[in-house]
This record gives structure tokens, C-alpha cells and sequence, in this order.
């Protein structure tokens, strides 16, 4: 079946799943999940692809419980983490999955490339440690504030989110990088500013020293 779960992942750099460590990566985790509320009806539930085909699930999910019956949108292509692992761009295989778990076809929009609505509510649908970078970059590129954007993701908490295909070291990697994106992005006018507690910021340069620095900016 297309996207069925795998098993969870138990190694990490150097044995580092110390105690410190590994509550400095569920600090960040935390922080980079926003747990949003979510309202209903919006115009479009908005799936950013990845490697996680978790969160094509969640995107199908919400959509089937009608947090909006007018489109569910899936967008991405060939990235280099799913280069080789998928024989498809992102956007298919993660359509592939909402088609088995009940999505019409046409209520289907497939962006292998990039995609730009003219929606005025979303619900962005991602995986959880990139809910607030997703949540900061999409304010940035709509700033009105009549345009209503919210997060969601696959409901796990750090402990339970890796697996075989989204191993501990690369999912705290790249959260580390994305946490100094978070900081540095706003004066590139890429994102929003978003405050970052100090408890937050010290975990994610604890884990820096430690080694995970392979997705640094």
C-alpha cells in the first residue's frame, strides 16, 4: 500500500540519544510544532510534499472531515532527499495516497512544480517540525490579513515521530538548520519574525556542538 508506516528509527549520531540531547531535540521539535487550531470550512487544504507520506494522510484526513470540500491541493517535485526514493515527483505519490483513502479525483489539484491560488483561506498541511518555518514563509508571501493561514500536521509527538524513512539524525539536523533559518530568514525577507525562547535557541546550539550541523544554512 502506498505509503504504509515504517518502522521506527532508534540510531542517532554518535549514540547521542543521551538523556540531555535528546530533550534538547524534543525542545526544538516542540517549539517548531504550532499546534494550531484549526477552523472550518476554508477554501483549500494545502499539502507541502516531502519525504513523509505521513503527511499526505493527515492532508486526506482533514479534507475527508471536511475542513474543506472545495479542493485539496498537493505541491512538490523531485527533492534531494526524495530523489531515488520515489519513482514519481512528491505531488503523485502523495495523491496517490489521499486517492486510496477516499479523495475524489476531481477534488484533486497535482502541482509537480509550484502552484500559486487565488484562495483566501488555507489550512497547510506539513510535517511537524516545519510547521512554523511553512507557517512564517506563506505569512510573508500573504500578508493580508484577511487571508487566513493556518498549520497542521501528522500528530506525533518527538518520541514517535522517526522512523526508517525519517531517520532521527537527518529529522534533527534538518529541524536545527530550520531553527537558525527561523532567526536569520525574516532580514533576507524570507519569512515573518517569529520569537525564539532562549530555552529553544541554547537546545538547538547544544545539538549544533553535538553534530547536527549537516543542514545549516
Amino acid at each position: 500500500m502506498v505509503g504504509e508506516d515504517l518502522v521506527p528509527d532508534t540510531t542517532s549520531v554518535a549514540d547521542s540519544k543521551s538523556g540531555s540531547l535528546e530533550a534538547d531535540a524534543e525542545t526544538v521539535y516542540e517549539y517548531h510544532k504550532m499546534d494550531m487550531p484549526l477552523q472550518r470550512p476554508v477554501d483549500a487544504v494545502f499539502c507541502l510534499c516531502s519525504l513523509d507520506v505521513r503527511v499526505a494522510r493527515r492532508a486526506a484526513e482533514l479534507f475527508l472531515e471536511g475542513y474543506s470540500d472545495r479542493i485539496l491541493i498537493f505541491s512538490g517535485g523531485v527533492g534531494k532527499l526524495t530523489q531515488g526514493r520515489f519513482a514519481k515527483p512528491e505531488a503523485e505519490v502523495f495523491a496517490d495516497v489521499a486517492r486510496e483513502m477516499g479523495v475524489p479525483d476531481e477534488k484533486l489539484l497535482v502541482e509537480s512544480r509550484s502552484t500559486n491560488t487565488g484562495e483566501n483561506s488555507f489550512i497547510l498541511v506539513q510535517k511537524p517540525y516545519m510547521e512554523r518555518r511553512t507557517y512564517a514563509t506563506f505569512k510573508k508571501q500573504w500578508p493580508d490579513p484577511e487571508t487566513v493561514v493556518m498549520v497542521a500536521s501528522p500528530r506525533l509527538d518527538w518520541r514517535d515521530y522517526p522512523d526508517a524513512g525519517n531517520p532521527h539524525d537527518l529529522v534533527t539536523n534538518i529541524m536545527v538548520g530550520d531553527l537558525v533559518r527561523i532567526r536569520e530568514y525574516p532580514a533576507k525577507g524570507f519569512q515573518i519574525h517569529q520569537d525564539i525562547p532562549d530555552e529553544v535557541w541554547d537546545a538547538g546550539q547544544r545539538l549544533i556542538k553535538a553534530g547536527y550541523n549537516s543542514h545549516l544554512p
